[in-house]
């Protein structure tokens, strides 16, 4: 019987892994750990969670030693989720073991990576790295005796997989039927706590964007007077910390401004979220996703968080420096994939050969996986290997 360890106090919308759909693959229950903590663990054993610490965020991984990686990213989702997790009564382990597994199918250079790699499979059904998470742990990891992938329960993979197009969603009904593709085609909503993994993702990188675009010195403290949601929080730092002024503490004065934001924003999601659940009156999981989204921000909340997110991407996202490594990322993946594809055997041998004699729409995938679970400085390794040029330093 599976143990009750570490369920805690749940409403009765939450998703309890007693009452989980299962997994793909039936095993005995673990004696000591319950089952979403039981996936959460073979998450952060995975190869594809290691090779997260050398994957951008925003900045490239030789562009400084203190910026965001996709690794720290996922950490920072699972201890905002958790956090409001726990004030709703939602299942802590099950958000710990999305937020962590959500960008495992994330490309090397961020979504520069993910555009260039979704334009080279534009023929063969295009790349989404919320799609190629949900492979890497259903297939591409290989670490136990008796099935590909981690086998994680339906639970996790549901919250992994964010956006799924129609077509994709139907490819996957096709191979499991009910499984997780089948909300996209009843247009229902996951869980409450995949739906908090969602604004939890969106919380954290807004938060860290503005910490790394200052400390790469992107954007200044003088620009962000633009972003009310960070100003209102910037000068209650100041009031209450008047020494923050001072130029030797502007750093400091920077991370209390963020912190006090990122406390705003928690409360007002569990606050609007509380009276979404209470209106909506659901009683378990499946009413919950079945009544639409219940967790968000107020409306007020909302569109300041909108105003951030229009801010960070004229100001960051798109600045000349960024937009210049961006081209340069790009290049790597689209040459990596042409010559992948035109001499298979350049991959490993697991990669070659289940691209070598394949139709072209399996071998292109094989490349496209492949090159997903690179890290930066491997692909920009290869990329020299196969290329003898050095588009980015390293």
């Amino acid at each position: 019987m599976a143990s009750s360890a570490g369920a805690g106090v749940l409403a009765a919308y939450a998703c309890h892994p007693a009452h989980s759909r299962g997994r793909r693959h039936p095993e005995v229950p673990a004696p000591t750990r319950t089952e979403y903590q039981r996936d959460r663990d073979r998450i952060v054993h995975s190869t594809a969670f290691r090779r997260l610490v050398y994957k951008t965020q925003v900045f490239l991984n030789h562009e400084g030693d203190l910026f965001r990686t996709r690794l720290t990213h996922s950490l920072e989702v699972a201890q905002l989720g958790r956090s409001i997790a726990r004030s709703l009564q939602l299942n802590e382990d099950l958000v710990e073991a999305i937020s962590l597994a959500h960008d495992l199918g994330h490309t090397p250079f961020g979504h520069a990576g993910q555009d260039a790699l979704h334009s080279c499979m534009h023929d063969w059904g295009g790349f989404e790295h919320n799609l190629q998470s949900l492979r890497v742990v259903d297939a591409l990891e290989e670490r136990y005796p008796d099935y590909n992938g981690l086998n994680l329960t339906f639970e996790t993979r549901e919250g992994i997989l964010k956006h799924c197009s129609r077509a994709h969603a139907e490819a996957l009904e096709q191979t499991e039927p009910g499984g997780v593709g089948a909300r996209f085609l009843r247009r229902e909503q996951p869980s409450l706590e995949a739906q908090l993994c969602n604004l939890a993702d969106e919380i954290a990188y807004n938060a860290h964007d503005i910490d790394d675009g200052v400390r790469s010195g992107l954007i200044t403290l003088e620009q962000l007077d633009d972003v009310a949601l960070f100003t209102r929080f910037k000068a209650e730092a100041l009031a209450a910390h008047p020494q923050l002024g001072a130029a030797g503490l502007r750093r400091r004065w920077l991370y209390e401004s963020i912190r006090r934001m990122l406390s705003a924003q928690v409360y007002d999601v569990i606050d609007h979220t509380r009276a979404a659940l209470q209106a909506a009156g659901v009683a378990s999981p499946d009413a919950a996703r079945r009544a639409g989204p219940l967790v968000g921000f107020s409306p007020a909340m909302r569109e300041a968080s909108h105003v951030l997110k229009r801010f960070l991407f004229r100001n960051l996202y798109r600045h000349p420096q960024v937009m210049d490594t961006t081209a340069l990322a790009q290049q790597v993946v689209r040459e990596l994939f042409a010559a992948y594809l035109h001499t298979p055997g350049e991959m490993k041998p697991a990669y070659a050969a289940a691209a070598q004699g394949a139709e072209p729409a399996q071998a292109a995938r094989s490349v496209a996986d492949f090159i997903a679970g690179m890290t930066d400085r491997f692909a920009l390794r290869e990329h020299h290997r196969l290329t003898g040029r050095r588009l980015l330093d390293t």
